[in-house]
């Protein structure tokens, strides 16, 4: 299965990684931004790279809300924070 959405890597630094997401859905394309700090996959245990953490979040919101009502910036520890099941998610 295809996913509804492309990710595209921006820029890492020492800060932050940054992805460009495209979403596509019956309302056309939505683009959202989604930043994670250095050190948050090895501080939650993942052993992913940036960009499929970020896929698996993608994954997770759109099980949750629909293309459209995503934000035009998603901070990943806003997700971990708001969402008692995403690590469950993400790591399975």
């Amino acid at each position: 299965m295809t996913d509804p959405f492309e990710i595209e890597a921006q820029s890492e630094s020492e800060s932050e990684s940054e992805f460009v997401v495209r979403l596509r859905g019956d309302g056309g394309e939505r683009e959202s931004w989604f930043r994670l700090s250095p050190g948050l996959r090895e501080e939650l245990g993942l052993a992913v790279d940036d960009e499929e953490l970020v896929r698996r979040t993608v994954r997770f919101l759109l099980g949750h809300q629909d293309a459209a009502d995503f934000p035009d910036i998603v901070e990943i520890e806003d997700v971990v924070a708001g969402y008692p099941d995403y690590l469950d998610a993400v790591r399975g």
